[in-house]
């Protein structure tokens, strides 16, 4: 596996775009995005914008309650934003958000896996920010075939 280092928002958006480019999935092929709700959802919405020019389903799972699942549309001067109900029904790639594996989150590394053997078929992408995956432990119990680990360094300057 090769590994690539990048920097910055699109560091993050464009090997998600480029791997699902390659992928060439056909029209409403489904992209699955399991996350929190709330702290992964705006990245969600970004990771959806870099691909919004391909003839995809996003939709957004919180946490890994796929009866709750929205599907994400893209709106005019907004950007991507959950939309009407839309359960997933198979999956070409399912995407992992680090926020389930912080701590306290009700999702365990067995839950997502348990994910991932329902849609067997499906490609796996994992995105997370400060070896989120790795630190929580879940990197054993899952395979993803795209891994962006990304991390966040911030500076504040207050008067």
């Amino acid at each position: 596996m090769g590994q690539t280092t990048l920097s910055g928002v699109p560091g993050i958006l464009r090997p998600f775009k480029e791997y699902i480019e390659k992928k060439s999935l056909s029209e409403g092929s489904e992209i699955v995005f399991y996350g929190v709700p709330g702290t992964c959802t705006p990245f969600i919405e970004l990771l959806c914008f870099s691909i919004r020019s391909l003839p995809c389903t996003c939709i957004f799972v919180p946490y890994k309650a796929e009866e709750k699942a929205h599907k994400l549309v893209m709106k005019a001067d907004v950007g991507f934003q959950a939309d009407s109900p839309c359960p997933p029904k198979n999956p070409a790639v399912v995407v992992i958000m680090g926020g389930l594996a912080m701590p306290n989150m009700p999702v365990t590394a067995d839950d997502m896996a348990g994910v991932l053997e329902k849609w067997k078929g499906a490609a796996t992408v994992g995105v997370c920010f400060m070896q989120m995956f790795e630190k929580a432990g879940w990197l054993s119990k899952m395979h993803f075939d795209l891994l962006i680990d990304a991390d966040i360094s911030v500076v504040v300057t207050s008067e």
